[in-house]
């Protein structure tokens, strides 16, 4: 049993994709999840929907829930038709996709945090590309601190 073991564990190891592969995964997820929202809030804020005459009608007029619900709905339509917010959009989702093909070959308690760190470092450079934010020095320092975290579980993880 022990050399079926040892064998099966030699498959799997042959099977895994070079480091390269999942540090790119790892950066392209947190740059499709981080880098594009700044632009989606840019969008959002800027966004002035247009008069829709159904909102207008009598019978949506009269119900409180009715009128909230068809607001929305055309809120959500004319968004997703400005591509400003819906090509950052649609690459953020990208990453959720390409983030769940990945956490079915990589380590879980690696990938979430990695992923979720890259993206933070790609928010605040997005922040400063869009809207010209200034990186103070203490978010400078969290950066620094929160990839020293990541190296340190990456480091724990190889030591075991």
């Amino acid at each position: 049993m022990s050399a079926e073991t040892n064998q099966g564990e030699h498959q799997q190891q042959q099977r895994q994709p070079p480091l390269i592969n999942f540090v790119l995964s790892f950066l392209l997820v947190g740059l499709a999840w981080g880098f594009t929202t700044p632009f989606i809030r840019r969008a959002a804020k800027d966004h002035r929907p247009g008069a829709h005459p159904l909102l207008d009608l009598p019978a949506v007029r009269r119900s409180p829930l009715r009128r909230r619900a068809c607001a929305a709905f055309f809120a959500v339509v004319d968004l997703l038709r400005n591509p400003r917010y819906a090509v950052p959009l649609l690459l953020n989702l990208t990453g959720s996709v390409w983030f769940f093909l990945l956490v079915g070959r990589a380590e879980l308690s690696l990938t979430v945090p990695i992923v979720n760190t890259v993206a933070f470092l790609f928010t605040v450079i997005g922040e400063w590309w869009v809207e010209g934010k200034v990186i103070s020095r203490e978010t400078m320092i969290g950066m620094l601190l929160s990839v020293g975290g990541i190296a340190l579980c990456v480091q724990s993880k190889n030591a075991s």
